[in-house]
């Protein structure tokens, strides 16, 4: 248990800290751009690993529908209305509204999945929402002039994110991880693909060597190693508790804020991983104690 408990965090850990690469990208690529081309490349890596680890790269038809769902809403949906909603409010008000993330997911698993949840993980949900909040708040302090409609849509964007979360857990074990994570980035290209196609002539920027290993390096961590991590620690840890791992995403994006943009670390920071750091020990105890 502690091994999957290490993996989702890992995974969010890394999806927050390649935020920044992110960015960077983004100041010379279209959006859909990069997305699309971060998934083909995951794709070239994924189908020689997937025939090499599990056999034929072929899935059925529940499982295929189950993977372009999780495609269509943990990829398309949450970057195209995240994107949106920040043209309209303010990026504080947007990750206030992000740091219910976990809280989406454990409501989500017990009245989809029908998991039950103990006490302790509805307060850890409660409580990685506070640290985040707390952390958003550090960061971004100081912005003004939010839209409620901006972030209705920054809403939409999580919901597309726990719906992946609970997809992927439904369907945990039925598919095997490298062959789902391929399927999953394939679905993906597909439906990013007739969005990017009017920006394709931005890829001449790609002739710079530094910006083409950053998107090398954004795809093989973001779309390759946080999917392997991902499935992987879903297949032993229930949704509910596995969506308080989604705070590690904002938690190692501050962190590379403070650490790589040289953003200054408050107290308010302190409080918002002194809150995330209660909201795992609550998550992860009881499977420490089953072993």
């Amino acid at each position: 248990m502690l091994l999957a408990q290490g993996q989702l965090a890992l995974a969010m850990a890394l999806v927050g800290a390649n935020v920044a690469v992110g960015k960077l990208l983004a100041g010379s690529l279209p959006i859909p751009l990069i997305l699309c081309l971060r998934c083909l490349l995951a794709c070239l890596v994924l189908w020689p690993l997937a025939r090499a680890l599990d056999g034929p790269v072929r899935i059925g038809r529940a499982a295929a529908l189950n993977l372009a769902l999780q495609a269509l809403l943990g990829t398309a949906l949450y970057n195209a209305a995240l994107l949106s909603g920040l043209r309209l409010t303010t990026a504080l008000e947007a990750g206030l509204v992000l740091a219910t993330m976990p809280a989406v997911v454990a409501i989500g698993s017990a009245a989809w999945l029908r998991e039950r949840l103990a006490p302790r993980h509805w307060l850890a949900a409660a409580l990685a929402a506070g640290g985040m909040a707390a952390i958003t708040v550090a960061r971004l302090g100081g912005a003004t002039g939010g839209s409620a409609f901006g972030n209705a849509l920054v809403f939409a964007g999580v919901c597309g994110e726990a719906a992946y979360v609970l997809l992927a857990k439904r369907l945990g074990g039925r598919v095997p991880v490298v062959t789902a994570s391929f399927w999953m980035q394939a679905f993906s290209a597909a439906m990013l693909l007739p969005l990017a196609l009017p920006g394709l002539g931005a890829m001449a920027a790609l002739a710079d060597p530094g910006l083409a290993g950053l998107l090398v390096f954004h795809s093989l961590t973001a779309s390759v190693l946080c999917l392997l991590l991902w499935y992987a620690g879903l297949r032993k840890v229930p949704a509910g508790v596995a969506g308080v791992f989604t705070g590690f995403l904002p938690a190692a994006a501050a962190l590379t804020a403070v650490l790589g943009l040289g953003e200054r670390f408050t107290v308010t920071h302190a409080a918002g991983f002194a809150l995330m750091g209660a909201s795992l020990l609550l998550a992860t105890w009881p499977g420490r104690d089953r072993g």
